[in-house]
């Protein structure tokens, strides 16, 4: 479980805009997504899919700074592997 993590007010505003930018692409959105679900959700965790869209978002050097900061917040939400 995430430990009572949830998306701060910065990444949520992120992710919202990351959510309205029609140039945005698809791995940003579910990102985006998951960040915004979570905004005041202490208990929700990132799925594996959406995790793996954060991941592949942090990664592509063409990725806005406000996507980035909403995959961040998803990444740092996943469950641990232990």
């Amino acid at each position: 479980m995430s430990k009572g993590k949830q998306t701060g007010a910065k990444a949520a505003s992120s992710a919202s805009k990351t959510l309205r930018d029609n140039a945005t692409g698809d791995e940003s959105k579910s990102a985006a997504g998951s960040a915004m679900s979570q905004r005041h959700a202490p208990g929700k965790e990132t799925s594996p899919k959406a995790a793996g869209s954060a991941s592949d978002t942090l990664r592509d050097g063409r990725t806005s700074k406000s996507s980035k900061s909403a995959a961040g917040s998803a990444m740092s939400q996943k469950p641990s592997k232990s």
